[in-house]
């Protein structure tokens, strides 16, 4: 294997041991999260209060030597609370700007869709271009700035849906279910004594495996993995088929390619491969997709669900041999 190769396979897999440490569970959650972060782009994270969404944020930041900051996202909340303001320093005769919760590494964007849409494109032009513009000037952001926005997919109330064109800017929809029943288990008894999950977090129990400086150049060892050209067809077919299923009303557009991608090359950098399989493409095609369908509505009144839909165009595209 390439030495680079190798070295991405080590972090990866030290990565993933450390946020063991801290989260119960979730092995696919916390993998999906890393594939978010060593490709750089964002998460949709949803799951009901008290699955550990912000704990798991909060972990990676640790475990990757990042920066964390947390919004938590309410009807009053403004676009300059996210990004900053300049305010006028008396003693200096100046204004100076005092920088917003986005100025950071791992932004968690907390139920997001209880801020109205004005407030949410705040984070529109962070999130593409990592910058920030402020009274006319534009500030840059670390170059693995990622965010991590959660959802409450049960209480609707007092909440404004995400705009088409946000939601496909998140890479990925990460769906965090309750745990089983000996993970929960496991959480009671650590609960009782010093070692709940918080606490370890606090004490310190994850270990950082890389500091913010290597994960940039982490993130350029993907390159190393193979991808056939074959592959790169299969990938292409499976989004543009997106557009033609009969009951899609408005499908996938490019760049849920560059999403489905990158994302099947993280999996296979995760899983100790130099090489990029179909299968990778398979298991990644749902958490890319998921949020960037809309059914028409009549297959949605007979039931359809998006995920079967996704299911049924794996099945239909040919996959190369």
């Amino acid at each position: 294997m390439d030495p680079k190769a190798e070295r991405l396979r080590a972090v990866l897999t030290a990565a993933r041991t450390e946020v063991g440490k801290i989260i119960i569970g979730q092995e696919s959650v916390v993998d999906l999260a890393l594939i978010a972060v060593f490709t750089g782009h964002h998460a949709l994270v949803e799951g009901v209060p008290g699955v550990a969404k912000t704990l798991l944020v909060r972990t990676l930041a640790q475990v990757l030597g990042a920066e964390f900051s947390r919004i938590q996202f309410t009807p009053d909340l403004m676009p300059a609370d996210i990004t900053g303001t300049h305010v006028f320093n008396l003693q200096k005769n100046q204004f100076n700007l005092v920088k917003g919760p986005v100025f950071t590494t791992f932004l968690l964007a907390d139920e997001i869709n209880r801020a109205p849409a004005k407030t949410q494109s705040a984070l529109l032009q962070a999130m593409q271009e990592r910058a920030v513009t402020i009274d006319r000037f534009t500030h840059r952001l670390s170059p693995n700035f990622t965010v991590f926005a959660t959802q409450n997919p049960v209480e609707y109330e007092g909440t404004y849906p995400l705009p088409e064109a946000q939601k496909d800017r998140f890479m990925l929809k990460i769906v965090m279910n309750t745990p089983e029943r000996d993970e929960e288990l496991t959480l009671a008894r650590r609960m009782l004594g010093s070692d709940s999950p918080e606490a370890s977090l606090e004490r310190g129990v994850a270990q950082p495996v890389i500091t913010e400086q290597d994960l940039t150049q982490l993130r350029d060892h993907m390159a190393v993995l193979t991808v056939r050209d074959e592959l790169l067809a299969y990938i292409v077919d499976l989004i543009r088929a997106t557009r033609t299923h009969q009951s899609v009303l408005v499908g996938a557009g490019p760049r849920a390619t560059q999403a489905l991608l990158l994302a099947s090359r993280a999996l296979a950098a995760l899983q100790g491969l130099d090489y990029v399989s179909p299968d990778h493409v398979k298991t990644m095609a749902p958490p890319v997709l998921e949020h960037r369908l809309i059914l028409r509505a009549e297959y949605e009144l007979e039931g359809l669900s998006v995920a079967e839909v996704i299911q049924d165009i794996l099945k239909t595209v040919a996959v190369p041999r």
